[in-house]
């Protein structure tokens, strides 16, 4: 069972993508600053085209440090209430290539 919190670390990101993604849910790192991570599949932030998403489609945020993203959780869980909406943890700069589910 995936546990929906706040914050995923990476190693929490990645296990939930992967059982998730079995269920034929989407889960997507959203990049809201617009640097993307290296190695990982990101999708900028954009309203419009994320809202066209299945409702229950998890979104995982991420900034430079989390510290960003995990303070707008309020503000994009008000703009996508169907979706799951969650911060990174760290963010991009704790982001480590070699981690892989």
């Amino acid at each position: 069972m995936v546990e929906f919190k706040d914050e995923w670390t990476q190693e929490e990101f990645l296990q939930a993508k992967k059982k998730l993604e079995k269920e034929g849910k989407k889960v997507l790192l959203i990049d809201i600053i617009a640097k993307p991570i290296e190695g990982a599949d990101t999708t900028l932030y954009n309203p419009y085209e994320l809202k066209e998403y299945p409702e229950g489609s998890v979104f995982v945020f991420y900034c430079d440090t989390g510290k960003e993203s995990k303070e707008r959780l309020p503000e994009f869980r008000k703009k996508f209430p169907d979706k799951i909406c969650i911060s990174l943890r760290g963010g991009r700069g704790y982001w480590r290539k070699t981690l892989r589910a």
